[in-house]
C-alpha cells in the first residue's frame, strides 16, 4: 500500500462557472499566463512547433506561437 508523502496535497476542483466576476477574471488571468508558459515550455524542451490561441470572456485575443510559421504550416492541414 501506498502511503502519501507527508505536505500539502491539492484537492480536486469542481469544473463549473466562476459566478463572481472579479473572481473569473483573476482565475482566468492566472490560468492564462500558466497556459501560455506551460505552452512555451513544451515548445523548449521538445523543440515542438506549437501555438495556442484565447479568447476571454469580452474577446479579446490571447496568444502564444514557438514559430511565425506555425499558423502558416496549421493552415495547410485545415484546409
Amino acid at each position: 500500500m501506498l502511503k502519501a508523502i507527508s505536505g500539502m496535497v491539492r484537492g480536486k476542483i469542481q469544473m463549473k462557472k466562476i459566478e463572481n466576476g472579479t473572481s473569473r477574471q483573476v482565475t482566468f488571468s492566472k490560468r492564462r499566463s500558466g497556459l501560455l508558459k506551460k505552452a512555451y515550455e513544451l515548445s523548449v524542451l521538445c523543440d515542438a512547433q506549437v501555438a495556442v490561441i484565447v479568447f476571454s470572456q469580452n474577446g479579446r485575443l490571447y496568444e502564444f506561437s514557438s514559430s511565425e510559421y506555425v499558423f502558416l504550416h496549421y493552415s495547410k492541414f485545415s484546409a
